[in-house]
């Protein structure tokens, strides 16, 4: 089962006003296989599980050992439990987000943040895939977004089924309608300071086979 924290979306939305019933449903499994099929399609990986356990385990798998990993900010990989994974590191992963937690002086630290866009492993979590397979990512400065077109080796996304939305423009107004809300109400909790979407990213068709893998879970997950 996922964990609940206090950034969770449960605990995010009564104070950002969002349409739950709209944007945070879970599907029927055919319209989730037929997701699938389409993203499929568009030379995307797809694995499917039951739990956020399985999920975890899933992308576990999909690091080797002594690999170059970075994860931007993701509360669907914090639900997963991968930050406990991460600081107990079992498999000795060259971990991009230590090093920058770590540097304390803020103009090394930035210039961390760019290279970690390349890195040969990047997670993260998705914003939105609608069921013709395109799958939707957003963030305000693009620390995460920038590794999702080609900067990164290999994109791992995880994903709960409650992102799936019938359409690309419904996909969209999930980011605009959803989650931005929601993630105003973490970034002003957690840093004082509000949000805003600075970038959008669209995987449309990716062309290197193999590069990206989504881990789908059925179960709500993130937001």
């Amino acid at each position: 089962m996922a964990r609940e924290t206090e950034y969770s979306a449960a605990n995010l939305m009564k104070d950002a006003g969002v349409d739950t019933e709209r944007w945070n449903r879970v599907p029927d499994e055919a319209t989730i296989e037929r997701t699938v099929a389409a993203i499929e399609a568009r030379n995307v990986r797809v694995i499917l599980v039951d739990t956020a356990e399985e999920a975890l385990g899933a992308v576990v798998n999909l690091l080797p050992e002594g690999a170059e990993i970075m994860n931007g900010y993701s509360t669907t990989l914090i639900e997963m439990g991968f930050d406990r994974v991460a600081k107990e590191n079992r498999k000795g992963w060259q971990d991009y987000h230590a090093v920058i937690t770590a540097e304390n002086d803020t103009a090394k630290r930035h210039a961390l943040r760019r290279k970690s866009v390349a890195t040969e492993y990047f997670l993260s979590g998705v914003q939105a895939i609608a069921e013709s397979g395109e799958i939707v990512g957003c963030d305000k400065t693009g620390s995460r977004m920038g590794a999702w077109p080609h900067a990164a080796a290999h994109l791992v996304l995880v994903s709960g089924v409650n992102k799936i939305v019938p359409t690309l423009d419904d996909a969209l107004r999930r980011c605009r309608e959803y989650c931005l809300p929601l993630e105003n109400q973490r970034a002003q909790r957690a840093y004082g300071t509000g949000s805003f979407i600075g970038k959008h990213v669209i995987l449309d068709n990716e062309v290197e086979e193999g590069r990206i893998t989504l881990v789908l879970i059925r179960e709500r997950l993130g937001y």
